[in-house]
């Protein structure tokens, strides 16, 4: 029988990680990427579903909605008991699930969100409703401490094509004015050798980050990764500027680490697992 803690014993914990996304059946995207993620990086995971798909390497055949309500239960439920450090939102298929996620992080003050506004599956598979579209501007941008759009999501949000690195400054300048916070503008989608990203916020800051391209077939899952790795590490108490690098990093060793394995007969998954870290233990005053 465990003894009871005195009242003034330290209390030990996990930094927690909540995901609120759809599962991905394969196992590469979604929630199933998201906890691997947080794994991986010492992180204890959590999630409320948004969705079920029936998918594998090869696309998406089905997308089962859950309804609202439900998804509103699970967040109270792990937010009451658990307590949460960081959120990563993934797929938000309707505008009612956008509304109770954005009711449930007022409500419970959620802190270091991280919006990876998923519209299109790596099979190029659309996973959202057109009116989401709106909802997600309205209502979660300036809930979020990061939104990490990729160029075709960009794209869509904008309104425009966005298909040169020129174009990443004035789209994340957009972006930013249309609500968010700070933006993650996203250009693995453009051709070259080297892979170009920007981060920006509404302070001024804008930081290209760049790193050279890994000839791979695997890239599912990239964007929930990525994602996914900026909250763990929001999480584990590090600044936004110094997440995202840490992320990008970690991805670029997963893809390159899973980049001739064959899973599947379409893009395959990351391998997240290809160094993982110990649980990071928490100690904080009782």
């Amino acid at each position: 029988m465990t003894a009871p803690l005195s009242p003034s014993s330290p209390v030990k914990r996990y930094a927690r990680v909540l995901t609120i996304a759809g599962s991905d059946s394969g196992g590469g995207a979604g929630i199933q990427a998201d906890l691997k993620t947080f794994s991986a990086l010492g992180c204890y995971g959590m999630t409320a579903i948004t969705a079920i798909t029936a998918q594998n390497t090869r696309g998406v055949s089905a997308i089962h909605g859950v309804p609202a309500q439900m998804l509103q239960a699970q967040i109270d439920a792990v937010v009451s008991d658990i307590g949460v450090d960081a959120v990563k939102i993934g797929m938000l298929h309707a505008p009612e699930v956008v509304q109770v996620v954005a009711d449930a992080i007022r409500r419970h003050q959620l802190p270091h969100v991280v919006l990876d506004p998923v519209m299109v599956a790596t099979s190029g598979d659309r996973l959202i409703a057109q009116e989401t579209v709106g909802a997600l501007v309205r209502e979660l941008f300036p809930l979020a401490t990061l939104v990490t759009p990729n160029l075709d999501e960009a794209g869509w949000l904008l309104g425009r094509s966005i298909s040169t690195a020129q174009a990443l400054e004035p789209a994340a300048r957009d972006l930013l004015a249309l609500g968010a916070r700070a933006v993650l503008v996203k250009g693995g989608h453009l051709p070259g050798q080297e892979v170009i990203d920007l981060l920006a916020d509404g302070s001024g800051l804008r930081e290209p980050l760049q790193a050279r391209r890994i000839a791979t077939h695997n890239g599912h899952g990239t964007g929930c990764t990525l994602s996914s790795a900026i909250a763990a590490y929001l999480a584990l108490g590090e600044p936004l500027v110094q997440a995202v690098r840490l992320a990008r990093r970690y991805i670029l060793s997963a893809i390159a680490a899973g980049a001739d394995v064959r899973t599947g007969q379409g893009p395959g998954p990351l391998n997240h697992g290809f160094a993982p870290l110990a649980q990071r233990i928490i100690t904080q005053p009782s």
